[in-house]
């Protein structure tokens, strides 16, 4: 094959083969009276590594996390911060270990961060989307 045509046909293998990013398969829960609506991927993800502190009415970011074990963790790892679990802990290690801060608490139910994002103001969680949120506000993903 001569290079032109060779790269026209990856082009066309590349456009029949794509895969879509998909869909998050999470809800982004806040405090009830939290004014955001919606976040970008790149700020929920500063959010979740603690480099965001405050939301834009200046109120402290609470993020928790689910447990390691929970496959909604790790989607929202992947999705999100764009690195596994094992990724995630280890820079939570070094920022420990270097007096910078602490991770957000690990809840082991969906049950669980929703009670917490209830009772925290500022607080920033994910569940599954088949989980009732009851009184949270859910955030759009830009």
């Amino acid at each position: 094959m001569t290079p032109l045509l060779l790269a026209a046909w990856n082009l066309c293998a590349d456009a029949v083969f794509a895969q879509p990013t998909p869909a998050p398969t999470y809800r982004l829960i806040v405090h009830p009276e939290n004014p955001a609506t919606k976040v970008t991927r790149s700020v929920l993800a500063d959010a979740f590594l603690k480099k965001v502190t405050r939301w834009p009415d200046g109120e402290l970011i609470r993020p928790v996390d689910l447990h390691v074990e929970s496959p909604v963790r790790l989607r929202f790892d992947e999705q999100v911060i764009g690195k596994s679990i094992a990724a995630v802990k280890s820079y939570w290690q070094q920022q420990i270990f270097s007096g910078r801060d602490v991770p957000p608490p690990e809840l082991n139910s969906e049950v669980a961060v929703v009670e917490y994002v209830r009772t925290h103001r500022g607080a920033l969680g994910y569940v599954s989307a088949a989980i009732d949120i009851g009184t949270c506000k859910q955030l759009s993903l830009e």
